[in-house]
């Protein structure tokens, strides 16, 4: 069993390089299945969601080679449909790309329900509106989602909520479709424009991503060609914060700053010196840190994939926080983690009240999710004492080589291996 162990409290201090954003990398590799030709991609995070979609990619027969650490090059030419089986979809949740790839390039996709970390039901209800939109039968048959039809028609779809993976699988498999398609109500994260950045790059037509319309005019057939992923928001919002919690000094390098702000608002809200650039950003902690409110949001609002983390620091802070959780009914697992440190927290419906100035204790913990795990990294970091962290897989799920980053920021932090 691996575990995390960190001695505390420590200050981070100096710089740290961000990777490809993982929620976007997980849904360009699927879509590499729609393209004949060779895909390079470039800032490839090294986590193992990505070598997870890499395993369904070589099962479906393409051919993958890493030619340096951040590349890769996948060509899905002679890739032939089959089905995708619950082995090596029930890892990460992003395997759902696999239905709008193969359903957009041989109109029928079987894909077994994907995993990933518990945070809640998550339906992919929006997706299947979408893929009906266009055409598509949707039938669940043992464990599997199997959509088919004889041709994809563009269509006019008008989402019942904002989703970011229903925008995504659907706008994947319209690429192919005749016609156009007006998609509405659809999510504007900076990793959707990735993805349509990235599918016009191989030669599709999408036109709108990042705000309320996305337009996808369907063409015959798409090419090969190079492309690099955008930083990851949530790793640089994960370095911010925890410069914040440590009092710390550090340079947040290789990010998109306009992708930070909401984030960068509140650390400045709580009296946290955030300093911007052209690509990177500088985060300087200070002695006290104040209260705030957050309300997770579909961007540009305050991410949810930063709630655990910024619970962290809001424990540091004078006064009582409140975070109001929208997205993820089940975000909430972190909680009683963080009261073995000695956290005063506390949950009602989707709230969480925070009172601030708690002295934390090291002691063991887990890591519930992604991001839950995240969190307890920061809280160990300002910890008295030893921290271990157990189920140390859901964080390699999405941040690579997190523990030798912090190192060299000066944090006393290692993995080990227990028999």
């Amino acid at each position: 069993m691996k575990k995390i162990v960190i001695n505390g409290p420590c200050r981070l201090e100096g710089e740290v390089e961000i990777s490809g954003g993982k929620n976007a990398v997980v849904a360009i590799l699927p879509a590499t299945v729609m393209v004949r030709g060779k895909c390079v991609v470039e800032n490839v995070p090294n986590i193992s969601d990505v070598e997870n979609i890499l395993e369904i990619l070589r099962y479906m027969g393409a051919s993958v080679k890493k030619p340096d650490a951040k590349t890769l090059e996948i060509d899905c030419t002679d890739v032939t449909p089959c089905d995708v089986p619950y082995e090596l979809t029930h890892r990460l949740r992003a395997s759902y790309y696999f239905l709008g790839a193969l359903l957009g390039r041989w109109k029928d996709a079987t894909v077994a329900m994907p995993g990933g970390c518990s945070i809640g039901l998550r339906p992919i209800d929006q997706h299947i509106k979408g893929f009906e939109s266009l055409g598509a039968k949707v039938q669940f048959e043992r464990g599997n989602v199997h959509a088919s039809c004889t041709s994809l028609v563009g269509s006019h779809v008008y989402f019942d909520q904002v989703s970011v993976g229903a925008t995504i699988n659907t706008m994947i498999a319209a690429c192919l479709a005749n016609g156009m398609t007006i998609m509405e109500n659809v999510a504007k994260e900076p990793h959707i424009v990735d993805v349509a950045n990235f599918l016009n790059s191989m030669g599709a037509n999408i036109s709108g991503a990042g705000t309320d319309v996305i337009k996808v005019r369907g063409v015959t057939e798409l090419c090969g060609g190079s492309y690099a992923v955008i930083p990851d928001q949530i790793e640089a919002g994960t370095f911010m914060v925890a410069a914040a919690a440590t009092r710390g000094d550090v340079t947040v390098k290789n990010v998109i700053p306009k992708h930070l702000e909401c984030i960068s608002r509140k650390l400045t809200e709580m009296n946290i010196k955030v300093v911007e650039f052209d690509d990177y950003v500088r985060v300087i902690g200070s002695g006290l840190i104040e209260s705030t409110t957050v309300k997770t949001m579909p961007y540009p609002g305050f991410p949810t994939d930063m709630h655990p983390q910024m619970a962290v620091l809001m424990a540091l802070a004078d006064g009582t926080s409140r975070v109001t959780e929208t997205i993820w009914e089940s975000r909430f697992k972190y909680v009683d983690e963080l009261r073995k440190l000695g956290v005063n927290i506390s949950v009602s419906g989707n709230v969480v009240m925070i009172e601030g100035g708690a002295q934390l204790l090291g002691a063991p913990i887990r890591s519930c999710d992604l991001r839950a795990g995240a969190a307890m990294i920061i809280a160990g970091l300002v910890a008295s004492g030893t921290t271990s962290i157990e189920e140390v897989e859901y964080i390699e799920r999405g941040y690579e080589n997190i523990i030798e980053k912090f190192r060299a920021l000066g944090a006393n932090i290692l993995k080990v291996e227990e028999y």
